[in-house]
C-alpha cells in the first residue's frame, strides 16, 4: 500500500529531517532576506534530482511530475524566513544570529516540506499528477512573500488545482494533527495613526492643544467600532499596542504617535470599519483642535479552507494517523499570508502539532523559548505527502 511505503519513507528521512530542522534553525535569517535558507533548499533538491526555479528573489519552486498520467496539480507551500527575537535556549541548534530567531516553526514547515519532497521523489513511479514544492520567503513581513509570489505566477504554469499547508502548533501535542473547513484565520491590517496638537508647558494647558488628550480619547472612541458597528457574528478585534508621546511630566509634546492591528473575518466589514476608523478618529481630533493622520497599512485577507478539500485533507489524515490524533480546530484570529493562495484556489490550511510538557515545548509561537518536540517531524513528512497523492487520487 502506498500509505506503508510513505511511512517508511518518512521514518528513513526522519533523521535527516531533524537536521535540517536543526541547521536552519540555527541560521534563522528574516524576511526577504533569506538566502542562505534558500541555497540550502536548493542544494537538498539538486541531490534529489528535484527540478526547481527560483521566484521572489529568495524563493524557491520544485515540480515534480508523476509517472502516470494525470492533469492534476497541487501545491504544496513551506515558508522559510524568521523573526527578529532574541532566542533563549541553551539547546545546541539554539541560534546563532543575535536578535534573529526561527519562533515560528518556519525551519519545521521548510525541513518537512524538503522531507515530503523526497518521499514523493521516490514514489513518482507509483502516482498520477504534479506536485508544486512553494519555498516560500517573507511570511512574517508585509506585503507577504506568497503575494508576491503569486504576483510572479507560482500559482500559473502549472496552475494547481488545490494547495496544502501546514503550520506547528505548540497548543496541540506532538503526534497529533488539527483542521478547520470554511473562515478560519483573520486579516490583518496595520494602524499607524500620528496625532498633531500644539505642545508647551503642563502647567499652561490653556495654550496647547494636547495632543495626549485627544489620543487617548480616540484610542477609546475606536472600541465602538468593534462594540458597536460590527456584526457580533462577526469576529472583530482591534488592538493598540505602542503609544509614543515623548513629552515629560511638564512638557506637552506636539504630536503622540499610535500603531494597532485590525482583524477581522469578512472582507465586506473590513473595509467598512477601516473608512469608519479613519473618519471617526479624524473628526475626534478636529473637534478637539487638533489632527489626525490615520494611516492604514492593508495587510493579508482572511483565511478560508475550502470545505471539500479540507474534508479530504482530513480524512486522509485519520486515515494516515488514525482519528484519535486528528482534533477540530476553532477560529484563529492570528493572520498568515496562505491567505492570499485561498483567496485564488482551492486550500487546506492544517496544524501540526508539535508540544510536549514533558520536554518544555509549549512555549507559544513568536516568543523568546519556543521550539518543538521534534518526534513531530515522524509525521510531517508523512502526512503532507500522503494527503497530497491521496488528493490526486492515487
Amino acid at each position: 500500500m502506498i500509505k506503508d511505503k510513505i511511512k517508511d519513507l518518512a521514518a528513513t528521512i526522519f533523521d535527516d529531517v531533524v537536521g535540517y530542522r536543526q541547521h536552519l534553525h540555527a541560521n534563522p535569517e528574516l524576511s526577504y532576506h533569506e538566502f542562505e535558507t534558500s541555497a540550502f533548499v536548493k542544494e537538498k533538491l539538486t541531490q534529489w534530482g528535484i527540478e526547481f526555479t527560483s521566484c521572489a528573489n529568495t524563493g524557491v519552486v520544485a515540480l515534480l511530475k508523476g509517472d502516470l498520467p494525470s492533469d492534476q496539480v497541487i501545491a504544496l507551500r513551506g515558508d522559510m524566513d524568521a523573526l527578529p527575537i532574541n532566542e533563549v535556549s541553551d539547546k545546541h541548534y539554539a541560534s546563532k544570529s543575535p536578535g534573529v530567531m526561527h519562533a515560528c516553526g518556519h525551519d519545521v514547515h521548510t525541513s518537512s516540506l524538503l522531507g515530503t519532497a523526497y518521499i514523493l521523489n521516490q514514489l513518482k513511479a507509483e502516482f498520477g499528477g504534479t506536485i508544486k514544492f512553494i519555498f516560500q520567503p517573507a511570511e512574517e513581513l508585509l506585503p507577504g512573500g506568497a503575494s508576491i509570489m503569486i504576483k510572479e505566477g507560482v500559482l500559473e504554469n502549472p496552475k494547481p488545482d488545490y494547495i496544502v499547508g501546514q503550520h506547528v502548533m505548540p497548543l496541540i501535542d506532538a503526534g497529533k494533527v488539527g483542521f478547520r473547513s470554511g473562515i478560519y484565520m483573520a486579516s490583518t491590517d496595520e494602524l499607524y495613526v500620528t496625532v498633531t496638537g500644539k505642545g508647551g508647558h503642563g502647567a499652561q494647558p490653556h495654550q496647547n492643544i494636547d495632543p495626549v488628550v485627544i489620543a487617548s480619547h480616540i484610542i477609546i472612541a475606536l472600541q465602538q467600532i468593534v462594540s458597536r458597528n460590527a456584526d457580533p457574528r462577526i469576529p472583530s478585534v482591534l488592538s493598540f499596542g505602542k503609544v509614543t508621546a515623548n513629552g515629560a511630566t511638564n512638557i506637552i509634546p506636539n504630536e503622540v504617535k499610535i500603531e494597532g492591528t485590525f482583524r477581522t473575518l469578512d472582507e465586506d466589514w473590513r473595509a467598512e470599519a477601516h473608512i469608519r476608523m479613519k473618519k471617526m478618529a479624524e473628526g475626534m481630533a478636529e473637534s478637539m483642535g487638533g489632527s489626525c493622520d490615520f494611516d492604514i497599512h492593508k495587510g493579508y485577507p482572511f483565511l478560508i479552507n475550502e470545505e471539500k478539500l479540507t474534508a479530504n485533507a482530513k480524512s486522509f489524515a485519520e486515515d494516515f494517523l488514525g482519528k484519535e490524533n486528528v482534533v477540530d480546530l476553532d477560529i484563529w484570529m492570528a493572520a498568515e499570508d496562505f491567505s492570499f493562495y485561498s483567496q485564488i484556489t482551492d486550500a487546506c490550511f492544517y496544524r501540526l502539532g508539535t508540544g510536549n510538557a514533558a520536554k518544555d515545548t509549549q512555549y507559544s509561537v513568536h516568543t523568546p523559548k519556543f521550539d518543538i518536540d521534534e518526534d513531530a517531524l515522524k509525521i510531517s513528512t508523512g502526512l503532507m505527502a500522503y494527503i497530497a497523492l491521496k488528493q490526486l487520487g492515487n
